[in-house]
């Protein structure tokens, strides 16, 4: 809550540029003031400039020529649409009362690397449920936990629990693929189980005027233990394409945690907090506003590398084996 307050604290600073153009409710009105938001409280620009070529003034030229002054809603939205996915950015929306706009392709482009009927196999029926945490011990006393959203509450208590019926296991398998993301507080509360120490785990700044290179210098982010039930043993996380937003920032920190190995696919990235502006016609456009970093102050908006890769073996796969999860056995074996 700190962070989010202090980033709608310097936000406020930002945003007097646009209100103050008062931009009417035309194409041509909505066009420029969603470029303008754009263009002042984005964070990723320096970045994307350098990976992707991005150029966000011949964007405004070349998608400022699709206008025209008797164009539909529904044309005006196709426009603007296209005009954010130059972004590459999966926390970047516009939304409409009938729709909203989305880049999926951090995960779409991507193979996806797990099964969930596969994975409903290894769990079983008689898994053991703890909020969003579902998990059982597989039949080589191997720990299977798996977390497919940070949306749901999860406590302490439901992990501290889940941690001490898991004890007298070999190793824990952490299955966190296709988990998209949700609440930063429990992606955060659900690592601080795997350190003893405290430990930094990354870097954040914030905007602090309209230019693309202004920001705060950066703060450290530290990962706290948790005073509940610490796992001791090692620990496998499997991540591939679609971990997201949250879970790309929990695959940061764990990964610092003593004992942690990840494997599977490069997480999907999504390393920006995002924040929403309104336009003159009542769209609202959600974007990245404040950029996260590992502990090395690398970026991570496309996503983090695994320890180990490994992909899902399609013949293995026909025959009830998921490849990343036995690969994971082996290792803690």
């Amino acid at each position: 809550m700190k962070r989010l307050l202090y980033l709608i604290f310097i936000l406020i600073g930002v945003t007097s540029c646009v209100d103050e153009e008062n931009l009417s409710n035309t194409p041509e009105g909505n066009f420029e003031a969603l470029w303008s938001i754009i263009d002042e409280r984005y964070c990723f620009f320096d970045y994307k400039a350098e990976t992707l070529g991005l150029d966000w003034d011949e964007v405004h030229a070349r998608y400022r020529a699709r206008l025209s002054d008797g164009m539909t809603s529904e044309q005006l939205f196709e426009v603007l649409t296209d005009m954010l996915s130059e972004l590459h950015d999966g926390h970047v929306n516009l939304y409409s009362a009938g729709n909203v706009a989305r880049y999926w392709s951090w995960f779409e482009d991507y193979p996806k690397n797990w099964d969930a009927e596969l994975r409903a196999a290894y769990l079983g029926t008689d898994y053991r449920l703890a909020s969003g945490l579902a998990y059982k011990i597989l039949d080589d006393n191997t720990g299977y936990v798996v977390c497919e959203s940070f949306s749901s509450a999860i406590g302490e208590g439901n992990i501290s629990e889940m941690l001490y019926y898991l004890r007298t296991t070999n190793g824990l398998i952490l299955d966190v693929r296709g988990n998209t993301g949700g609440e930063l507080t429990y992606a955060e509360r659900l690592a601080s189980h795997f350190t003893n120490e405290r430990i930094l785990v990354g870097y954040t700044t914030y905007k602090t005027g309209t230019g693309h290179s202004d920001f705060a210098p950066a703060q450290e982010e530290w990962l706290e233990p948790s005073q509940g039930v610490r796992w001791q043993k090692p620990v496998v996380v499997l991540t591939n394409r679609e971990c997201y937003s949250a879970c790309n920032l929990f695959a940061r920190d764990i990964r610092e945690c003593p004992g942690v190995t990840v494997l599977g696919d490069q997480t999907g990235g999504g390393s920006g907090m995002p924040f929403t502006s309104e336009l003159p016609n009542g769209w609202a456009v959600r974007y990245s506003a404040s950029p996260s970093f590992d502990a090395r102050m690398n970026q991570i908006e496309f996503g983090i590398e695994p320890d180990i890769p490994c992909q899902l073996d399609s013949v293995a796969a026909l025959q009830g084996y998921d490849s990343l999860i036995e690969t994971a056995r082996e290792l803690l074996r």
